[in-house]
């Protein structure tokens, strides 16, 4: 028989904050506080969701104070959850580590589960932690859309997720990583071939132009007219391609013209492979996000690849 009874509560005893604990409470509580849900949490022990219920609240009264406030979705902890949190993290992480099999002091740290949008990952993120690679540090990377993505990091899939939204509610943390610039090109020739400038008639010039672009709906281009043109775009795409890297090779290629973040296509603009069709002074700006459940990750190493990523970015 385990240290909890068959319902997965702790047996009754007489605690109090200054007595200890049991190792499966601590371990659960642990897991519910990495991933900001119940639910999540569970699925990582392999626990029923009531099993989990069941034993927070046996925590939560031995401490004799709530842990953790109940939310719509998720939870969120309370300051003595993160002061719980802060003394034992380290030392179950230890026990884990120790005891798993091929364990001990010099047992690889669990990978570091990354995702974002596929196309800041693969030409800056990536590159950038490479030397971090290089030292040891194991890497996992998902791409996606920001919004599924944010729900598998609520789930505990991930540790750490670029968003290109701040997430909604408090069960998430999320710090400004880096903005990104919309760009409108085209190559060459199709410049040479305008009858009008997009800056002086409001975009019209390039009504007879493809528009290629990532979206059947159009997020990054209706959204440059309406800032930069103060008008709603009416043409509709020639081609879609669901990866901005593909939209700036198709562009790039004389296929048409296309708003693009600048840092996809900074190599082109360098070399005239393509060419601004408008310079506003006040650019559409998107920031991007590094989003992370509250409290401490599993493995050590989601630290160093946070503060890694922060840093670099401030080059981008």
């Amino acid at each position: 028989m385990s240290h909890s009874d068959a319902d997965g509560s702790a047996p009754s005893r007489t605690g109090g904050p200054g007595a200890s604990a049991d190792l499966n409470l601590l371990r659960t509580f642990l897991a519910v506080h990495r991933s900001g849900s119940f639910t999540a949490a569970a699925q990582v022990l392999g626990l029923s969701q009531p099993t989990v219920t069941a034993q927070i609240r046996a925590l939560e009264r031995h401490e004799g104070r709530e842990l953790f406030e109940r939310l719509p979705r998720g939870v969120a902890p309370t300051p003595v959850a993160d002061e719980l949190a802060a003394r034992v993290a380290a030392p179950l992480d230890a026990l884990a580590a120790a005891t798993a099999p091929g364990g001990g002091p010099e047992a690889a740290a669990d990978p570091v589960h990354l995702a974002g949008p596929a196309e800041l990952l693969c030409t800056t993120v990536l590159p950038a932690l490479a030397p971090l690679v290089a030292d040891g540090v194991r890497l996992r990377v998902t791409t996606g859309l920001t919004d599924p993505l944010l729900e598998e990091l609520r789930a505990g899939r991930h540790d750490l997720v670029i968003a290109t939204a701040r997430p909604r509610g408090r069960v998430l943390t999320a710090v400004p990583l880096a903005d990104e610039e919309f760009v409108l090109v085209a190559a060459p020739r199709w410049a040479r071939r305008l009858t009008g400038s997009p800056a002086a008639d409001g975009g019209a010039a390039l009504h007879g132009v493809p528009l290629v672009t990532y979206a059947e709906d159009l997020p990054i281009v209706r959204r440059y007219w309406r800032h930069v043109f103060g008008r709603r775009l009416t043409c509709r795409a020639a081609l879609t391609v669901p990866d901005l890297r593909g939209v700036v090779a198709a562009v790039t290629a004389g296929a048409g013209f296309a708003v693009v973040p600048r840092y996809l296509c900074a190599g082109e603009l360098a070399s005239g492979a393509l060419v601004l069709l408008h310079d506003p002074a006040d650019p559409p700006i998107n920031t991007g996000y590094l989003v992370q459940r509250p409290g401490a990750s599993g493995s050590p190493h989601v630290a160093r690849v946070r503060d890694h990523l922060l840093e670099a970015a401030r080059s981008w």
